[in-house]
């Protein structure tokens, strides 16, 4: 990919020899993007609990149902992700924008692949603007004074802010809640924050052996109960049904098919900043 100067830029290092969270989630959904180590990853975490994929499903379709939400119900047309992820369509942008078309997007990612695949991500609708930012989300100030954010985004007004399914690669709890406080700071007034938080509430026994495999393969995974999931939206104002496991959020009727609440190990929500 070239910078927009027309400049390469430098080689990027893909760390392929470690497994990551997000191509880990890649090769469980189908993607292409990942390497032997990620597989290895997956293919012993599906051995200790065959609903991975399942699980790995439902967070994306309430991410899917979480933008729809705040671009129809609410209104938003600007959006920041956080935890970006790889490419996998519909991604964040073609959902708000096919609902509409002037809605602004930015990604943000520290993963080396998903800055390889950034172009993908900045393919936005004519009317409308995608940018990427290459940063660790434990940085928030870095996130806000980043040059890719301030041309896209008006943090005078509402922004829609997904934190979705990355906090639990931050391990200390006081390190997570206050990356997540310090992202919400930065926000105006009337914007929204939908937040997805890993939990063995529902199988402990069997999540507890993912973790050891996440761990042995040099990836992070911190599970987290219900009470510290709520605390994630401290000073924030829930919308219904609060705090729930993800496939519990406002599912769509007639499209979500009946899940067994031990297959998933999220809660979600969404909430607004008063």
């Amino acid at each position: 990919m070239t910078n927009p100067d027309g400049v390469d830029p430098e080689p990027v290092d893909l760390q392929t020899g470690r497994a990551h969270g997000a191509r880990i989630y890649d090769y469980i959904l189908g993607g292409k993007d990942h390497y032997a180590a990620d597989r290895a990853a997956g293919n012993e975490t599906l051995r200790v609990w065959p609903a991975l994929r399942v699980h790995m499903q439902a967070n994306r379709a309430f991410m899917h149902r979480v933008a729809r939400y705040m671009a129809i119900d609410k209104g938003i047309r600007q959006f920041l992700d956080i935890g970006t992820g790889i490419p996998t369509s519909p991604n964040f942008h073609e959902v708000v924008q096919e609902i509409a078309p002037e809605s602004r997007v930015v990604y943000v990612d520290n993963d080396p692949i998903v800055l390889v695949h950034a172009r993908a991500l900045m393919n936005s609708a004519a009317e409308g603007r995608t940018a990427y930012v290459q940063a660790d989300m434990r940085e928030p100030e870095r996130i806000f004074s980043a040059p890719e954010l301030l041309s896209t985004l008006d943090l005078t007004q509402p922004v829609g802010l997904t934190v979705i399914a990355v906090v639990h690669f931050i391990e200390d709890d006081d390190e997570a809640h206050r990356v997540v406080r310090e992202l919400v700071d930065g926000l105006s007034a009337g914007s929204w924050v939908g937040i997805a938080i890993a939990t063995d509430d529902f199988d402990r026994d069997v999540l507890a052996q993912v973790q050891q495999t996440y761990h042995a393969h040099g990836e992070a995974l911190r599970w987290r109960s219900h009470r510290q999931a709520l605390r994630f939206f401290d000073g924030l104002e829930l919308e219904e049904p609060g705090v729930v496991q993800i496939h519990k959020w406002r599912p769509e009727l007639g499209l979500s098919r009946p899940v067994d609440d031990k297959d998933i190990a999220m809660y979600g929500g969404v909430a607004v900043k008063r």
